[in-house]
């Protein structure tokens, strides 16, 4: 027996309400595969017209459609008649979450981890089936981990990876400026001092083991920015020898620092 014709205020919103309590009652098998097909046909109409919502945005109109079915699909399979709500209302949001996946799973502009868009979907199937018990309001971050059966904490990764598929400009002016600021002008950048500071600690002990003349000369050298020439005066000796023990100085100290660090 096929399903009644009688349509909604809607063209495309057939009453199916029957067929779904049949559904229910129906055991897994031909008769059920046979109804279940024919509630889904019967509902196409709807699934294409919001695919027609999202036309020129980038993806083929047919693939749209088989996104939208595929959507519809799951819809059928996870609806419970017994729960008092009009398929259609849980039908929408259902085939319309499905076909924003195939937008974020295939044009995702900031890379995100295959876990994260694990945890992000199965996090939307969860709101989608509490959409029919909490009408009115968003389910809590415990319903929805319950529902779900991930960590409360898994649940706000989930939450926040929904929104995560699109990459704001760093030339994009900030929310509720008057100024002209924009996102680049309040991220921060890397010190440059900050690799002298691992550079200097790397290097201190190693000058405090030197000999105490070897020490002076370096310190007049790079400190006291003493020509070698004035420190060969100071100490009474050549200025080829001031070179050669700086020279083998900075030697010994990069070969010692290079050592611990390996």
């Amino acid at each position: 027996m096929r399903t009644r014709a009688r349509h909604h205020p809607h063209d495309d919103a057939p009453d199916t309400a029957e067929a779904f309590r049949r559904l229910a009652a129906l055991p897994p098998g031909p008769r059920r595969d046979t109804l279940r097909g024919q509630i889904v046909e019967a509902w196409l109409p709807m699934a294409d017209r919001i695919a027609g919502r999202f036309r020129n945005r980038g993806e083929n109109y047919e693939d749209l459609r088989q996104v939208a079915a595929l959507g519809l699909v799951k819809a059928v399979d996870r609806y419970d008649p017994g729960r008092g709500k009009a398929f259609e209302s849980y039908a929408v949001p259902t085939v319309t979450g499905e076909i924003k996946r195939h937008f974020r799973d295939h044009l995702w502009t900031v890379h995100v981890p295959r876990r994260v868009q694990d945890l992000r979907n199965r996090v939307r199937f969860a709101c989608q089936d509490l959409s029919q018990t909490v009408p009115g309001r968003r389910p809590t971050v415990t319903e929805i981990a319950v529902q779900a059966q991930l960590s409360e904490e898994d649940v706000r990764v989930g939450l926040e990876a929904l929104d995560s598929f699109t990459a704001l400009s760093l030339d994009a002016e900030l929310p509720g400026g008057e100024d002209g600021y924009s996102l680049s002008d309040v991220l921060g950048a890397a010190d440059p001092a900050l690799d002298t500071v691992v550079d200097r600690e790397a290097v201190r002990p190693r000058l405090a083991a030197l000999p105490e003349r070897e020490r002076a000369i370096l310190y007049m050298r790079f400190f006291g920015d003493m020509t070698q020439s004035r420190i060969a005066e100071r100490l009474g000796i050549s200025q080829m020898h001031v070179s050669r023990l700086i020279n083998r100085c900075c030697d010994r100290l990069r070969e010692q620092v290079l050592k611990d660090a390996v």
